[in-house]
């Protein structure tokens, strides 16, 4: 997950308010830096860290409600929705990941050490983007699945890919509504 970008300028002397609305806008900022990524839908990584940036937003907006004007109150429902929306689809690569990891171990006939490089699961900064946990249960060669339970491991796969795309443009058409009605300079403006 990525870092959340610095908070500079606060004046301890000023209202709450005014910090506040600082905060906001440099959550703002964070947030459209990983909407670059938007038009990409398998930047898995960069479209979690966009939900992250929503979220930290989102809760910006909802602590400091009382000292920001009402339209923060709308924006903050609309990230929660963002949140959610990616929040799905974040769910839905993770079991992606399994499911196609469980199938490619069973198809290599291989143990772990033996997994290509590209379904393993990746470090980030020394935390494994799939837990360990998941993958050893996954992975247990005491107990690979039967060619009837493969065949709806194959099925489910089949249907959560399905299901990511839809997430996907359910996403996509909302965020392509918040760019239409101009949410980024609103919200600025309202800052």
């Amino acid at each position: 997950m990525a870092k959340a970008k610095p908070l500079t300028d606060l004046d301890m002397q000023a209202p709450v308010g005014k910090n506040a609305r600082i905060i906001a806008q440099t959550r703002l900022e964070e947030l459209y830096q990983w909407g670059q990524f938007v038009d990409e839908p398998y930047r898995v990584k960069e479209l979690h860290d966009l939900r992250i940036a929503a979220k930290r937003l989102r809760y910006t907006l909802e602590i400091f409600e009382d000292y920001l004007p009402d339209f923060c109150k709308e924006a903050a429902k609309e990230l929660a929705q963002i949140q959610d929306e990616l929040g799905d689809l974040h769910d839905s690569d993770v079991m992606i990941a399994l499911l196609r990891l469980c199938l490619g171990i069973q198809d290599s006939g291989a143990g772990y050490e033996n997994v290509p490089h590209s379904v393993k699961p990746q470090k980030e900064k020394g935390r494994a983007l799939l837990a360990p946990e998941l993958v050893a249960a996954v992975l247990d060669p005491e107990h690979p699945p039967s060619a009837e339970q493969r065949y709806g491991l194959e099925r489910l796969l089949l249907k959560q890919e399905h299901l990511r795309e839809q997430q996907y443009e359910t996403f996509r058409r909302h965020w392509d509504a918040l760019e239409q009605s101009n949410f980024q300079r609103r919200l600025r403006e309202n800052l």
